[in-house]
């Protein structure tokens, strides 16, 4: 059985504008869906995965996140927080709490999503490459995709077919960031950057994913998981 990384890093900084007015006073990940904040869902199945190390990083109203979530003892793991005053991007982000993140190996997971993905799929024995990326069939709101994947050597392509969407979540290990300087930095161009050295491999998730972006997307999650209920 390969062994699991045991310590992830939930995004949880942005602003999330078009979810306005509900987020001028709540951070997006502390946004109930029903009963349960978005970031609690992530908090528990890593936990479920055997991660025991959580970094959150945070900007927008970060001392609600701190209030609310604490240590992690509540949820018998361990947080620590990499706040950021003003948001620094996915890269940025991860780069700023890099000294928090003690595995050389790490799980992201974007704290605005809600899905079901088992998180013990990203392991750091089955991925030898830098980074590992959980894609997910084109969503109506990003109908081109983001990439697509060699079938052989499951590398990640900048093109091709079928074209998958970056579901934000993924396994990167600290040399992918070696070198980059502290600063606000987008990750989807790093990524692109690195394609042609086969560095970057991904997988396709078909199961329950919904990017938590809009007042309609949440809404329509609330109806969901209010039948599964």
């Amino acid at each position: 059985m390969p062994e699991l990384t045991r310590t992830a890093m939930i995004l949880a900084a942005g602003r999330g504008e078009r979810l306005r007015p509900l987020t001028d006073t709540t951070p997006k990940p502390l946004i109930e869906v029903a009963g349960k904040k978005l970031i609690e869902y992530h908090i528990e199945n890593l936990k479920q995965a055997g991660i025991r190390h959580i970094v959150i990083n945070t900007a927008w109203l970060h001392e609600k996140i701190h209030r609310q979530i604490g240590d992690g003892s509540a949820y018998d793991v361990a947080i620590r927080y990499s706040d950021e005053g003003q948001a620094l991007e996915t890269a940025g982000g991860i780069v700023r709490a890099l000294p928090l993140l003690e595995e050389e190996s790490f799980i992201v997971v974007n704290g605005d999503i809600w899905c079901d993905y088992p998180f013990s799929q990203l392991n750091t024995t089955e991925h030898s490459s830098l980074a590992h990326l959980v894609l997910v069939d084109n969503p109506a709101h990003n109908t081109q995709g983001d990439f697509s994947i060699d079938t052989t050597s499951h590398c990640l392509l900048n093109s091709g077919s079928p074209m998958y969407t970056y579901s934000g979540i993924g396994l990167f290990t600290h040399t992918f960031f070696d070198g980059l300087e502290q600063g606000s930095r987008p990750l989807a161009p790093l990524l692109r950057n690195r394609l042609a050295d086969g560095v970057v491999t991904a997988e396709v998730y078909d199961g329950n994913w919904t990017d938590v972006g809009t007042i309609e997307r949440l809404q329509q999650l609330e109806r969901q998981l209010g039948a599964t209920n």
